[in-house]
């Protein structure tokens, strides 16, 4: 079962709800359902959450893989994973093309387990209809002009928009930051090859000082130098984050 949706949704939430009925059920307690089909289980395994350990030189990314590579090695058939997002941590494609991996094997021949899959990569979507028993269910959402609402319940489907723009305005970011956001978004999803370059008045006095993003070579750098909150990246991450810019800059 592939889950897409914005942050803040309530993914999570549903998920670990699920785990946890699923472990009452296994040891013979009631669970707070007005029906519920549950088979037996002999293991459960969830990847939740970012976290990194500086002390043993593990970034976020590298305990995430670690995490996932031990469900891979111990999971069965009748186990029940939790994946919550896989592949945040490295660049957009090696993300997007390590969590469809993981999903094609877990849903596979080889293990096919019972699994919810949370994810922002909606090309995984088309997992469905590809290999049997994957099916999409997305968050309910509802855009109304610029504000969204979040329904709080899982519908049949996928979904197309993240809603990401919207999420970072109720977190508290700045207009004039969000706006900008929407000018980036629209220069990368349409023909031009790059969003226009904003530069301040205090910008254009000083722009020996100033980044010059047009020498950039790929929108991806751009978006992902834009996006970036320095002040959140821990050491171990801001080395990766700049192995990552130079790997897409060749």
């Amino acid at each position: 079962m592939l889950i897409t949706g914005p942050n803040m949704a309530g993914k999570s939430t549903y998920m670990r709800q699920v785990a946890l009925i699923t472990l009452m059920a296994q040891i013979g307690s009631f669970v707070p359902a007005k029906e519920a089909h549950i088979g037996l289980i002999d293991k459960l395994f969830t990847r939740v959450g970012a976290s990194d350990d500086l002390a043993s030189g593990q970034s976020t990314f590298m305990l995430e893989m670690t995490e996932v590579a031990y469900i891979l090695r111990n999971a069965t058939r009748r186990s029940l994973i939790i994946y919550d997002e896989i592949g945040r941590g490295t660049s957009t494609y090696d993300g997007m093309s390590i969590a469809r991996a993981v999903a094609e094997y877990t849903c596979g021949k080889k293990l096919g387990a019972k699994t919810l899959f949370a994810t922002h990569y909606h090309e995984l979507t088309e997992l469905e209809g590809v290999y049997d028993g994957v099916v999409n269910y997305n968050i309910a959402a509802k855009k109304k002009g610029d504000d969204i609402i979040f329904l709080r319940k899982i519908v049949r489907g996928g979904t197309d928009d993240s809603y990401g723009i919207e999420v970072a305005k109720l977190a508290g970011i700045p207009n004039e930051i969000i706006k900008r956001a929407k000018e980036i978004l629209a220069g990368l999803s349409s023909d031009t090859p790059r969003a226009p370059i904003n530069k301040s008045a205090e910008t254009k006095d000083n722009d020996s000082d100033a980044i010059s993003f047009e020498t950039l070579a790929r929108d991806e750098a751009i978006a992902k130098l834009r996006s970036c909150d320095i002040n959140t990246l821990s050491p171990i991450e801001a080395l990766n984050f700049i192995f990552e810019l130079k790997k897409i800059l060749g």
